[in-house]
């Protein structure tokens, strides 16, 4: 019998993860090394990897208990991200799958976007017309338990598994609203999240509104249609575009999306630590709706990365007064690379830039016109820059700053006003004059549109040129 074969498994696993772990910081080297100023970098990674292997070692043949190897490796491999920013993250084959399905739009949930903000899972920003809209979840609400299970040192995935489940049974989420020192209990039914990407309707004879939910692998043609539709009995005489509570999703289809209002022309630009990292990125879609009829865009606080892109390039054209309350500042692009195993390295390569060269990242898009959200009293959104771990936008100065402290007043008020006063029914059940009760923002924005406060700037000059001759 060979020698080998009585080696003890655990001793196999750590001969074999050791010699692994040396190739990988072998090739690592060769990969870095072109672009590396000092050889010393690739020395450090390369004795890194040295010392990982021997914990797992140490591990393997001293714990109390046989470890699980994968367990083990994916911790690692999470532990590393963790060092990293907030949407930087490893996801299992299984959860790789979802991711999938999301971007394709067709997940079962309860409508959240989710980030890890003071070491907890907290909510980005409920998607509209979804559970958690309805039942009143906040941006910045705390996610305490899911079915009376702690989500104490959770994972955003683990979470999302805990949240997500068949179509039409139930889950009790338990939150902490730190704004008002409140712990919250929703029971929510899950549902098709989101029922679709684009919305559309016609607000009063020639004036439109399309909302946009996220940016799936249709939103583009679905907005091309909606546009077209509008304008299919008489020419429009303004437009509403709702990007409110979307955070983000594909990012050609945001530039697509952009392209419908103006043309052919820079959308977007990444830059990164590397020059292949640094893109222009240019629409190529003819404008669908005519460059003269005034639009009006609508943002808010969970209006975040893909949407932020399109209310951006809008803004720096001139081609459409932005509307509502600052955005979320998710300004940084992640690429996915799917592994051998089916696994996923969710990872952030640059950060994004308008055409004429702002920020988007912890800075978001300020709006031309700012009209409140209806938002609790003393309520403190959370945004990129409350997040552990964000990158750094242009006004930072440190970069890992600790997390922002929501101000809270000590002052004790009405119970009405601890709570916005949500609607009683979906949205697009309402007629427009309890919609426009609701919702002032849409309101503004129709009235603005109505008396001609509304004009479009566009005239397809560069941003940069344009930004410069106004000084």
């Amino acid at each position: 019998m060979p020698k080998n074969s009585m080696e003890p498994a655990s001793r196999r696993f750590i001969r074999r993860f050791c010699l692994l772990t040396a190739l990988v910081a072998a090739t690592l080297a060769l990969a870095v090394g072109p672009r590396a100023e000092a050889a010393s970098s690739d020395f450090k990674m390369y004795e890194g990897f040295k010392t990982l292997a021997r914990i797992f070692y140490e591990i393997n043949v001293k714990f109390v208990e046989e470890p699980d190897s994968t367990e083990m490796v994916n911790g690692a491999v999470r532990g590393m991200l963790n060092t990293l920013d907030p949407h930087s993250s490893y996801l299992t084959p299984e959860e790789m799958n979802e991711f999938q399905q999301e971007t394709g739009g067709s997940f079962t949930g309860v409508g959240m976007e989710l980030s890890v903000k003071d070491s907890v899972v907290t909510v980005v920003a409920p998607i509209d017309d979804t559970p958690a809209f309805r039942a009143g979840i906040m941006s910045g609400d705390q996610l305490v338990s899911i079915d009376d299970k702690s989500t104490l040192d959770m994972s955003v995935m683990e979470v999302v598994k805990l949240i997500r489940g068949p179509l039409g049974t139930k889950v009790t989420i338990t939150v902490n609203r730190p704004s008002t020192k409140r712990v919250l209990t929703f029971t929510l039914t899950r549902d098709h999240i989101p029922l679709r990407s684009v919305r559309s309707e016609e607000l009063t004879p020639g004036i439109g509104y399309i909302h946009i939910s996220n940016f799936q692998a249709d939103t583009a043609a679905e907005v091309e249609k909606a546009i077209r539709t509008l304008g299919a009995t008489s020419p429009l005489e303004g437009l509403v575009l709702d990007l409110r509570n979307d955070p983000g999703g594909l990012l050609e289809q945001s530039i697509r999306v952009s392209g419908l209002f103006v043309g052919e022309v820079l959308v977007v630009e990444t830059r990164g630590r590397f020059d292949e990292q640094n893109v222009d990125y240019n629409s190529d879609q003819t404008a669908v709706l005519p460059l003269n009829c005034p639009l009006v865009v609508l943002v808010n606080e969970g209006s975040a990365s893909a949407s932020e892109i399109v209310a951006g390039a809008l803004q720096d054209y001139g081609r459409a007064t932005i509307l509502g309350a600052k955005t979320f500042g998710k300004g940084s692009v992640q690429s996915v690379v799917r592994l051998p195993d089916g696994s996923g390295l969710r990872l952030t390569t640059a950060r994004f830039f308008t055409p004429s060269g702002r920020p988007i990242q912890s800075e978001g898009i300020t709006p031309d016109v700012e009209v409140p959200s209806l938002l609790p009293r003393n309520y403190k959104p959370t945004r990129e820059v409350d997040l552990e771990r964000h990158l750094l936008g242009a006004n930072e100065k440190n970069r890992r700053s600790g997390p922002a402290v929501a101000e809270v007043d000590e002052s004790e008020g009405d119970e009405e006003t601890d709570s916005p006063a949500m609607p009683d029914k979906p949205i697009r059940e309402m007629t427009l004059a309890e919609r426009l009760e609701y919702d002032k923002q849409l309101n503004q924005a129709l009235e603005m549109l109505k008396k001609g406060q509304v004009r479009s700037g566009f005239n397809g000059v560069d941003p940069k040129r344009r930004h410069k001759a106004m000084g």
